[in-house]
């Protein structure tokens, strides 16, 4: 018998047989946690119900059973790093944990030495990279995302400072410094950061200092990344201080809400956190979570209630099966060896002979990697490489009483909303603004008005506004000598602006400068910056170095420096009368004299006798009656209706340019001109004459840094005195100040004026230290006061006064160009056109009824040029002559027609029968015929006559 067909079944048998046997009967995790902390309890209870889980289905490992040990780390990071070194010692194929980061990153060492994966749903810090720690792995999402979320938060209520309070680890720093990196990305800041001991370390004296300096600070946002322990204290310490009253924004981490989901809240730690806000970690509801959360009663004991690190506890257990099954399913096993490295330290106490390689380690991290479930979190899936969990998102809640309420949502799609972060991911993603959302909030102090962020620091204390002290144009800024206030077109509108905002800004406003001569306000502003001043108001120029050192308002002036120069009378010159038009518009007007001259003598010529005789005679009437219109003085009357057409609208443009002229020519012999040859700063520039600025303007530094002006040619003026003597003495040739200051200038000293454009655009605002809310606020004040018409009410009040003569960029050239009456000569050319095409066509219908086919001649040329002396004589011909020749060449035509009519054919006679009627005889005929002949030569004259 042959029994070779066996030894492939026996080969299958022995296989299969083989890779049974080599499934271990314990896979062996362990979980390093303190076990006292809530987030320790729940996971204990959590993971031991995920493993009794994993183990009663046989279709996840089959005969192989999870083992789970703990060890209790116990608050000592010393002992979490003993933890570790034992398990490596008893072949654990996963470490669950460590609970904080500060122990992840020295067993992540430990981890990528021996191939062991580490995974960790509670050490949450951002820095923890794959790339140095590639055997370290976040299941729950870390506080990059939460700090993000906060960011969004404090974004979206409009604050712009905020103080972070944090426990002195490794998860508390590297996580504020990722709070502070998102909040940058959205323009706002930490302006203060209190660091606290960590766990049991921090004493409530401790806490009571750092409280003490956040309550004189200006900032009254505060986001609270602490442990539960620590966040308890802070909040008992911050309501015996008055900091949980109304005014004040508290934003806490996870560990709020992980701590009111899992104990009951006694009746003084509820009033201590009531209106804050908090963020949970986001788990979707499901048929399995809801299952789950009805046998915690049973599995805890009722000792402590279930919160979402619970459930990713739960889950990181089934990860690990997961990740072990794949890895037995694809002929795996689990299996150990030495490390090298390790060989020279057996014995000993520390015993590290033990500490083995995971040789399955890669494959297992891998497999984890891979995952792709759905748990009772929700979707679980690794982003590769950076492993963040996907999608990660939050429920923002808002503490009341002893319970919170859920007031939005964040997620890493689509930010803020209202909606639960499982139906945004099936749109697209949309973060802008308009689509973030939450509902309304109840606040610290239980009133729903949102807190502005922030109060002045050292409550109390008056700010003090520097305020500049002028010795000149005090129409700015100025102190009455009588009531000892302060007043001034900048005070008011500083005054108006402070009343617009929904707070009180207590405020004295403080001098600066010496009384003698105007300050510098470049010192000024960085007293700012030195703490002596709060504030500087007054007509502060909006410059690139004050705005590094200090933040500005919005403008509430345009500012810009402009050249002022002397201006003296006209000196009248014999052809003065020639200025108000320039060449181009007398051309044209001179020739439209003409034009309309010839057309009028056109339209006349045939029925006029005043515009006929010999052609010396006609000219000259062409040219008399054109210009005698200028002064309505034509001596020829027009009797054609098309010739008195084009004179009326002739005479109504020449009233309109005859005003204009005499109207230009009479501001041209009374108005100033200007005394210097400089038109403004391009010719100041490229003179080498003085200039004159204020004292301390920013004008100086502009004339020599911008414009390269040697500091030699630049002399200094103090007063608007000074500048009207250098001025007309010629010790400067002009004067660069900012358009404000010469406005007022100008109304008081007439002689000089304003030449080209302004050269640069600014505007005054008021200073305030750099990030400064009250800025902001005060931006808008400005932009209020503009908008309800009190900004030009305050400007009409103290500038705007009468000012003599033409200013800047409105004084224009004072001659009169062809642009301005172009339309009037349109009209005028357009009329004379038609007129023309009218009496032409007129003409030439006359011209074929007058003059009879001739014969034509064989020549075709001479033909056509006969025709047209033909009709340049009829033209020619006095309108009667041409009616007397059509009457006489009517008569022929009737007489010729009528003997035609009396005579036979082939030249016989008619017989009278045929004209007469039977009876009447040759007499009678005769007396017929003379009187037919009469009636039709008086028909004909009657028609001519008519023609």
């Amino acid at each position: 018998m042959n029994f070779l067909w066996l030894v492939p079944l026996s080969i299958l048998f022995i296989g299969g047989f083989s890779e049974e046997v080599s499934r271990p009967d314990d896979l062996k995790i362990g979980a390093i946690f303190s076990f006292g902390t809530i987030n320790g309890r729940v996971a204990k209870i959590a993971m031991n119900a995920a493993v009794e889980d994993v183990n009663s289905d046989p279709n996840i490992l089959g005969t192989s059973k999870l083992v789970l040990s703990t060890y209790d780390s116990n608050y000592s990071g010393f002992l979490g790093i003993i933890g570790g070194l034992q398990y490596m010692e008893t072949k654990t194929v996963a470490i669950i944990g460590p609970q904080t980061s500060g122990m992840a990153h020295v067993l992540s060492h430990l981890a990528n030495e021996l191939h062991v994966p580490m995974l960790s749903f509670t050490a949450l810090d951002p820095t923890l990279s794959p790339l140095q720690y590639p055997y370290f792995i976040q299941t729950a999402p870390n506080d990059l995302f939460q700090m993000t979320a906060i960011a969004d938060m404090v974004s979206y209520f409009g604050y712009r400072e905020v103080i972070a309070v944090f426990s002195d680890d490794e998860q508390g720093r590297n996580s504020v410094i990722a709070l502070g990196d998102k909040l940058a990305e959205r323009r706002c800041k930490i302006s203060y950061k209190a660091v606290l001991s960590p766990e049991s370390l921090a004493s409530l004296d401790q806490i009571m200092n750092e409280l003490v300096k956040i309550t004189l600070m200006e900032s009254r946002v505060i986001v609270l990344h602490a442990y539960a322990q620590i966040g308890l204290q802070v909040f008992d310490v911050a309501h015996k201080l008055g900091m949980m009253e109304s005014g004040y924004v508290w934003i806490a981490t996870t560990w709020l809400s992980t701590f009111l989901d899992s104990t009951s809240v006694p009746g003084e730690t509820a009033k201590s956190i009531q209106g804050v806000l908090t963020l949970r970690p986001h788990t979707p509801d499901s048929e399995r979570k809801k299952a789950f959360s009805s046998r915690w009663n049973k599995l805890s004991n009722g000792s402590i209630d279930l919160n979402a690190y619970g459930l990713y506890a739960y889950d990181t257990v089934w990860i690990i099966a997961n990740a072990v099954k794949l890895l037995l399913d694809h002929g795996g096993t689990i299996s150990f060896s030495n490390d090298s490295q390790l060989n020279g330290y057996d014995g000993g106490a520390l015993n590290l002979g033990n500490l083995s390689i995971f040789d399955e380690g890669e494959q297992l991290l891998s497999n984890i990697l891979q995952t792709n479930m759905t748990g009772l979190a929700g979707h679980i899936a690794f982003s590769n490489p950076v492993r963040y969990m996907i999608n990660p998102s939050y429920d923002i809640l808002n503490v009341i009483g002893k319970g919170d309420k859920q007031i939005g949502y964040w997620s890493n799609h689509s930010g803020l909303s209202v909606v639960p972060p499982e139906i945004l991911h099936t749109k697209a993603p949309n973060r802008s603004s308009s689509n973030q959302q939450l509902y309304s909030v109840v606040w610290p102090g239980q009133t729903t008005v949102q807190p502005r962020g922030w109060v002045f620091p050292y409550n109390g204390r008056q700010l003090r506004i520097g305020i500049p002290y002028r010795v000149s144009y005090k129409d700015f800024v100025s102190e009455d000598e009588h009531t000892n206030t302060v007043r001034g077109y900048c005070i008011d509108v500083f005054l108006a602006a402070i009343k617009l905002l929904p707070y009180a800004v207590p405020h004295k406003f403080v001098f600066f400068g010496d009384r003698h001569k105007n300050p510098s306000y470049t010192e000024l502003v960085s007293m700012i910056t030195s703490n002596v001043f709060d504030a500087a108001v007054g007509d502060i120029a909006i410059v690139t170095n004050r705005t590094k050192i200090v933040d500005f308002t919005q403008p509430y002036i345009d500012s810009g420096l402009v050249v002022v120069v002397p201006v003296q009378k006209l000196n009248s010159s014999a052809w003065a009368f020639m200025r108000p038009f320039t060449p181009l518009m007398w051309g044209v007007t001179a020739a439209f004299f003409l034009i309309v001259g010839a057309v009028v003598w056109i339209l006349e010529h045939r029925m006029n006798d005043e515009f006929r005789g010999p052609p010396k005679k006609q000219l000259i009437t062409i040219l008399c009656f054109g210009f005698s219109t200028m002064f309505f003085a034509q001596r020829e009357n027009t009797v054609s209706s098309l010739g008195r057409m084009v004179l009326i609208i002739w005479l109504f443009v020449v009233l309109i340019i005859t005003s204009s002229y005499t109207a230009s020519l009479t501001s041209i012999l009374t108005v100033q001109q200007l005394a210097s040859s400089i038109k403004g700063i391009e010719s100041l520039i490229s003179s080498s004459d003085l200039i004159g600025f204020p004292v301390g303007s920013f004008a100086e530094n502009y004339l020599r840094e911008e414009l390269n002006i040697a500091k030699s040619r630049l002399v200094p003026l103090g007063s608007p005195e000074e500048y009207a003597d250098a001025l007309e003495r010629g010790s400067v040739a002009a004067v660069v100040d900012e358009r404000p200051y010469v406005d007022l200038f100008l109304s008081k000293y007439c002689r000089f004026q304003i030449v080209g454009q302004e050269f640069t655009k600014r505007g005054w605002g008021f200073a305030f230290p750099r990030d400064s809310p009250l800025a902001v606020d005060m931006s808008t004040a400005i932009l209020m006061l503009s908008e309800n018409g009190e900004l030009q009410k305050i400007r009409d009040r103290w500038l705007n006064k009468i000012i003599c003569g033409l200013q800047g960029p409105e004084q224009k050239s004072d001659q009169l160009r062809l642009n301005s009456f172009w339309g009037l000569f349109l009209i005028c050319g357009i009329a004379c056109f038609l007129a023309l095409l009218v009496y032409f066509c007129s003409i030439l219908r006359q011209f074929k009824r007058n003059l009879p086919e001739q014969s034509e001649p064989s020549n075709r040329s001479s033909s056509r040029s006969i025709r047209i002396q033909r009709f340049l004589s009829f033209v020619d011909e006095k309108d009667e002559e041409s009616e007397s020749r059509l009457k006489r060449k009517h008569r022929e035509l009737l007489s010729s027609s009528h003997i035609q009519e009396l005579q036979l054919p082939s030249g016989t006679k008619r017989n009278e029968t045929d004209i007469f009627p039977e009876g009447h005889n040759g007499n009678t005929s005769s007396k017929v015929k003379s009187s037919v002949n009469d009636m039709m030569a008086v028909a004909t004259t009657s028609w001519s006559e008519t023609i």
